[in-house]
């Protein structure tokens, strides 16, 4: 089953069970694949919907650091919630010893040795690992790598 008929199931699933905060994440997941579509002109595929999930999460996240920051924790939590239901249809996230080891084999890999071949770094990881490692944190750790 694609991702996308997965989403629109559990949306089924969640409209009669009347979760209206699944219902309200699903609804937008799926107004951006319709977008997506309609911007391809055919059906995304599982790799597209697995972008326009990790860009909603990152969303998410950035809201919450927003309004965790701002005082606004009722917001937060509302954030929170719906970044919990997108988490459930994203590849389960690298740890960050598997994200350091990644790192490592990646500047091994292209045979990085300077601040200057970070972008092909941060190109080999992000391909190798879609969905799956947090760009924010990986580029502080090639950072870190290629300066020392």
């Amino acid at each position: 089953m694609s991702l996308l008929s997965r989403i629109e199931q559990d949306f089924l699933t969640a409209y009669k069970a009347k979760d209206e905060v699944r219902v309200r994440v699903l609804r937008a997941l799926k107004t951006a694949a319709k977008n997506k579509h309609i911007e391809l002109g055919r059906e995304p595929g599982d790799d597209e919907v697995l972008d326009l999930l990790g860009k909603e999460a990152k969303q998410r996240h950035e809201s919450v650091e927003q309004f965790t920051k701002g005082g606004r924790e009722d917001l937060a939590a509302k954030e929170r919630e719906e970044l919990d239901i997108l988490q459930d249809y994203l590849p389960q996230q690298l740890t960050p010893e598997e994200t350091e080891a990644a790192v490592d084999d990646a500047i091994q890999k292209t045979g990085a040795s300077s601040m200057q071949d970070m972008g092909m770094v941060m190109q080999e990881l992000m391909a190798s690992y879609k969905g799956r490692i947090d760009g924010k944190a990986v580029s502080g750790i090639v950072r870190s790598r290629l300066a020392g």
